[in-house]
């Protein structure tokens, strides 16, 4: 299906397409809607390179509020016995979305905001909601400033200078950016690594956030300074929408 000139079709509408199919009921345009909780995720994995493939083997506890099972948890008489969250550690932080563990009555607040059913019964559809919350969680969750930490590294790594905006935004969003995306985006860049070179202290800081071994670069600011810009791009409506 996936496959078929149906599905790959753009969602673009023109004006002959919106005569013909207003409501889209002959399927005459792409579907355009925002990817489920676990694409989101998984997605900004992928591109920063932290996203472990392999496939099979048992659930796993990536970054969760601290607390997050106190309230609706049992607690033991030894602490090896009370059902408290345990936070994973290595490869099983970067593991694909469909090995978290699933606690009904508490499950991950990051899958919630972006519309993952609880599982407690069936669910025929999602919802599609937009809220302020979801721009929250893509800036400020450990794991997508993880991703983008790693992703920055990357970029600094492996592109060269001239190139680093044009590749990380297709890279991101599918697409190259236009003059005004470029122009807005080295802006920010700028603008970042002057805020960093000001205080050192913050940047590291920043780029403290997760657990994985990716050394820093020495030059803190602009490794932040990336990492901010990394971070905007995966905060684009169309980077977790699907056109």
């Amino acid at each position: 299906m996936v496959m078929s000139a149906t599905y790959r079709q753009s969602s673009r509408a023109t004006p002959d397409l919106l005569t013909l199919d207003p409501q889209n009921a002959l399927l005459a345009r792409g579907p355009r809607f925002r990817l489920q909780a676990e694409f989101i995720r998984d997605q900004a994995l992928a591109i920063s390179g932290l996203l472990v493939p392999r496939l099979g083997g048992p659930s796993v506890r990536p970054y969760q509020p601290a607390g997050l099972w106190k309230e609706v948890s049992h607690y033991g008489s030894t602490p090896a016995t009370a059902q408290t969250f345990a936070q994973d550690h290595g490869e099983k932080l970067y593991r694909r979305s469909l090995y978290t563990y699933w606690k009904r009555t508490a499950p991950p607040p990051g899958m919630m905001v972006f519309d993952a059913p609880t599982r407690e019964v069936c669910t025929v559809q999602r919802e599609n909601t937009n809220t302020p919350l979801q721009a929250l969680v893509l800036l400020n969750d450990p794991q997508f400033v993880e991703a983008s930490r790693a992703f920055a590294a990357r970029l600094l790594r492996t592109v060269p200078e001239t190139e680093r905006i044009t590749y990380a935004f297709e890279a991101v969003t599918g697409r190259e950016p236009d003059s005004e995306d470029q122009q807005r985006l080295e802006a920010r860049l700028a603008e970042e690594i002057r805020v960093f070179k000001a205080d050192p202290a913050r940047a590291r800081a920043f780029l403290s956030v997760g657990a994985s071994s990716s050394p820093l670069l020495e030059d803190l600011a602009t490794h932040a300074a990336w990492t901010v810009v990394a971070s905007l791009l995966f905060n684009l409506s169309e980077t977790i929408t699907r056109n």
